[in-house]
Parts: C-alpha cells; sequence; structure tokens
C-alpha cells in the first residue's frame, strides 16, 4: 500500500511548502472580512454652517475619538459635497486615466470619508489597482528599506550589515535589538555603518516610543515609522493612546528635523480583539485619513505584521494592494508593508511583491531583511539574507529602484 503510486502523489502534495499556510473562511462577525462587511457604514456627510456634523451616517454627537479627529483635521467643507457625490467608479476610472492629473484626484480626497474612499477603490480591480498606485506614488523614484539586526546585538556586526545595505542600494536602514538595554549601542552601530559608503540614507531604531523618540533627539536616527494608529477606538485606548497624542508625537520628531511616518495596516484591529465586525479594508481606510489629517509625512501600510491574517482570506493580497494605494491617494509617501513573510510558498511571496514591482511602490519593501532570517529579530521578512540576489535581480529585470551600483 506505501508503495502505491496514488498515495506517494498524495504525500508529495502534503510535503509543499504550501500546506503550512492557514486559509480563513470569511466571517465578518468575527472580523474575517476583506472589502465589505455588513457592519461597515454607508458612505455619508453633512456639513453645517462649515463644520462637519455627520460621517458615514453617525452624527456628531456620536462621534469617537477618530471620527472627531477626522471631521476636525481631515474633511475639507469646500470640498465634501462635490466629492460625496460622485460615484465610485466615476471615481476608479479617474484614478486609471493618465488624463487626469494626480493633483486633481488627491483634493478630492480631502473631501471623502472612510466609508467613501474604500467604496472606491473596492470596485477596482488587482491590475487597475496597480496601475493607479504607479500614476498615484510620491516619490519619482521608488527605493527600499532594510532590516538591519542581530541575533547577538553585536554592535560591530551591526556596523558591518548596514554598510553593506547601503551598498547594496537601500535607502533606509531600521533596526531593533532582541534585549531592550542594548538600544542605543544597536543604534550607534548602525548609524555609522549607514554613514559609510553613500550619503543619504536615513536611519531608524525601532524600540518603546518614548526612548526611541530619545535616541531620535540625541541625532541617533534620521527617521521614524513606528508611531501606530487604528481604526477603532478601542483599540486606540488599549494602547493607552489617542490621535492627539500622536499627533504631538510626529510633531516633536519634526522639530528636529527628523522625518516620520505612521504605521497601520489591515487585521490590527482583528489581531487585538477590537474590530467592531468591520471590514479590515474599512478600518484601514480610517486609519489613513486619521494619519493624513496628523499631518505626518508618510505612512508604513499594507498589513505589517498582520499581514499573514489578511493573507489568509479570500482577496487578501488584493485588499493590501488597495489600501497601499488610499495611503498614496491621500498624498502620504507610502512604505509599502512587504517586510512581513505571510506565506512559505515561494511562489505566493513572489506573486505578493510583483504588483509593488511592477507599480514602483514609494519603498517597495518596508524592511527587506538584509541580513539572513536567523539574525532578524523582527521576525522573517518576505525576503531575507538568503533572497537578497534573487530580488535585486528582480529589481534589474523590472528596472524598479533599480540602481546600477548596486552590490559593486
Amino acid at each position: 500500500m506505501a508503495d502505491n503510486p496514488r498515495w506517494r502523489r498524495f504525500d508529495e502534495w502534503n510535503a509543499r511548502p504550501l500546506r503550512h499556510d492557514q486559509f480563513a473562511a470569511e466571517d465578518p462577525e468575527a472580523g474575517f472580512a476583506t472589502f465589505h462587511s455588513p457592519w461597515d457604514p454607508s458612505p455619508s456627510a453633512r456639513v453645517e454652517n462649515g463644520s462637519v456634523v455627520e460621517i458615514d451616517g453617525k452624527p456628531k454627537a456620536d462621534f469617537d475619538i477618530i471620527d472627531t479627529f477626522i471631521a476636525d483635521h481631515h474633511l475639507d467643507p469646500d470640498v465634501i459635497e462635490e466629492a460625496m457625490a460622485m460615484e465610485p467608479t466615476e471615481l476608479a476610472r479617474m484614478l486609471v486615466d493618465i488624463n487626469v492629473p494626480r493633483e486633481r484626484l488627491e483634493r478630492l480626497a480631502r473631501g471623502m470619508t472612510p466609508a467613501k474612499l474604500a467604496s472606491v477603490v473596492a470596485t477596482m480591480s488587482s491590475l487597475e489597482i496597480t496601475f493607479a498606485y504607479a500614476k498615484m506614488r510620491q516619490r519619482r523614484t521608488p527605493g527600499n528599506q532594510a532590516h538591519v539586526t542581530n541575533a547577538k546585538d553585536d554592535p560591530l556586526q551591526l556596523a558591518a550589515d548596514s554598510a553593506t545595505a547601503v551598498a547594496l542600494g537601500f535607502d533606509e536602514v531600521e533596526t531593533t535589538m532582541r534585549v531592550a538595554s542594548n538600544a542605543w549601542a544597536n543604534a550607534m552601530a548602525c548609524t555609522v555603518g549607514a554613514a559609510v559608503g553613500r550619503g543619504g540614507v536615513l536611519f531608524q531604531c525601532s524600540i518603546e516610543e518614548a526612548e526611541e523618540l530619545q535616541i531620535g533627539m540625541a541625532g541617533l536616527t534620521s527617521y521614524a515609522e513606528t508611531v501606530s494608529v487604528y481604526g477603532t477606538e478601542g483599540a486606540f485606548l488599549d494602547g493607552d493612546d489617542t490621535p492627539w497624542s500622536k499627533a504631538f508625537l510626529t510633531a516633536a520628531y519634526a522639530s528636529r528635523g527628523i522625518k516620520a511616518r505612521c504605521t497601520s495596516g489591515a487585521s490590527a484591529e482583528l489581531l487585538m480583539g477590537f474590530h467592531d465586525r468591520q471590514s479590515v479594508l474599512y478600518l484601514e481606510a480610517r486609519c489613513l485619513c486619521l494619519q493624513r489629517a496628523m499631518g505626518v509625512q508618510g505612512t508604513q501600510n499594507g498589513g505589517i505584521d498582520g499581514a499573514p491574517l489578511t493573507a489568509s482570506m479570500a482577496g487578501g493580497l488584493r485588499e493590501l494592494m488597495a489600501e497601499n494605494l488610499l495611503a498614496a491617494w491621500l498624498g502620504l509617501e507610502c512604505a509599502s508593508g512587504n517586510d512581513t513573510r505571510i506565506s512559505e510558498s515561494e511562489i505566493r511571496v513572489g506573486a505578493k511583491i510583483t504588483p509593488y514591482l511592477l507599480a514602483g511602490s514609494d519603498l517597495i519593501c518596508s524592511g527587506f531583511g538584509s541580513i539572513r532570517n536567523y539574525d532578524n529579530s523582527f521576525n522573517a521578512s518576505l525576503f531575507n539574507g538568503e533572497d537578497i540576489e534573487d530580488y535585486l535581480v528582480l529589481q534589474r529585470d523590472f528596472e524598479a529602484g533599480w540602481r546600477a551600483d548596486a552590490g559593486k
């Protein structure tokens, strides 16, 4: 029986890496909904005496902290009536029409509620989203961000690996640590390493927000992106934060010339247990409107740590693309969330990165593990040091953010 070719075929199927992936059935009540949930509100907005008094069916008296911040700082009363009256399909066509300038689309986005924005990108195919993203991205030339960490928090190795990442063409370098007390030594090592070989490379040390700010104020980092925001009030309060405290934090970074991005992504609220039974796209649209309202320069977006959960749902990878498009549409530089590994299947991993290579995302990988997998203190990235030559060739093949001098 064991030698039966029929059974060997099943054994071979079961041995494939894809068998390690998990797939979730759609269950909106439990938060497993990508583009639509019965609990998602219908788009609406109302202005009285120059003030927004209704967002997505909710009157001002019922606003939560996110609604209040979006109403006061994101929505432009002079644009709301025009933008909200347009059909989602009309706006989707404008996003892919090369004759419609991106400035016009960014203006309209300032008059759209989260539900309205989500309704537009939900009508678009993966190919249309890719084309629209290429049109709406903020950077002229795509780039990449490297994770440079070390299992032993070895400063000398970190400095050498940072210099190597810069030589391979990475525009940003991010580190973290296994032991929290090593934060300052790791930051110093990567700052020195990142300065070797090529100027203009930015560096970040990812640690608890208060200490990260201190490291930045000391001049050891030049950007920050771990300012997390959420799409439900419960998730915000669980972290002892509010939109106002996050806005103050980003302003503190900006006051010292430190580039700042927020971090958000589909399924964060689901992982925390505060999803309000709403779709991951709608909740992420709230996050992105909030970030634009904060005045932050950009966003690290596209699932991030929640990406494997989003990828387990039908249409999950398309949803991750859609939220990255929303970020660019709202005028945010987008470090697309190709840092967390979403699959054990090399085919699925390659498929996930392809639209961002073709579109030329602002920062294609927000955390390519330029070191080998076992040294990645952030957890395994979508790509790690084992894959770096393959990835650089992909960039060369598609001429997407490829540096002709990389690796020389």
